[in-house]
């Protein structure tokens, strides 16, 4: 089976974790670190503005004077999403990632964020996809497959 972005989100059944504009960075990464996650969604009346990962805080804490429960997030988040269709497939997903150096994706559907996948997300659906497809292939070369073929072409065994 081709994964999409739609079924590794129903897979992952997770939500998106979102924070306020007005959060500060040490109020996400309690967050963050809360439900074990890479990302957060940034959101400003109710509508997705930014990424914060953590990423963004490995940058900054070099900053002298970086006070994580001062800083609000919104100085640090990335608002140049980047995003990907919901019907999009793992590999595609995959060459996102890998073509943009990033480890979190956006996933839109009718121009609405509708969740987030990690490059681990898609890293697991792309192995999952791969090893069903060896399976199917071993099965379809199987001597079992052979002989039945055989017998369906030849109409006897030889």
């Amino acid at each position: 089976m081709i994964r999409t972005a739609r079924d590794i989100l129903q897979e992952k059944s997770g939500h998106m974790v979102t924070v306020s504009t007005e959060a500060t960075v040490y109020q996400a990464v309690k967050i963050m670190s809360q439900n074990r996650i890479g990302a957060i969604v940034v959101v400003d009346e109710g509508r997705i503005v930014g990424i914060w990962t953590e990423r963004d805080l490995m940058y900054r804490v070099l900053n002298e004077g970086f006070d994580p429960k001062t800083e609000l997030i919104s100085a640090s988040m990335t608002t140049n999403l980047i995003s990907a269709h919901m019907d999009d497939q793992a590999f595609q997903l995959y060459d996102k990632f890998l073509g943009r150096r990033i480890r979190h994706l956006l996933i839109k559907e009718h121009d609405e964020y509708v969740g987030i996948l990690s490059v681990g997300d898609v890293m697991r659906a792309n192995l999952q996809q791969r090893a069903e497809e060896y399976k199917d292939l071993n099965e379809m070369v199987s001597l079992e497959y052979y002989e039945n073929w055989k017998v369906q072409h030849d109409g006897a065994l030889r």
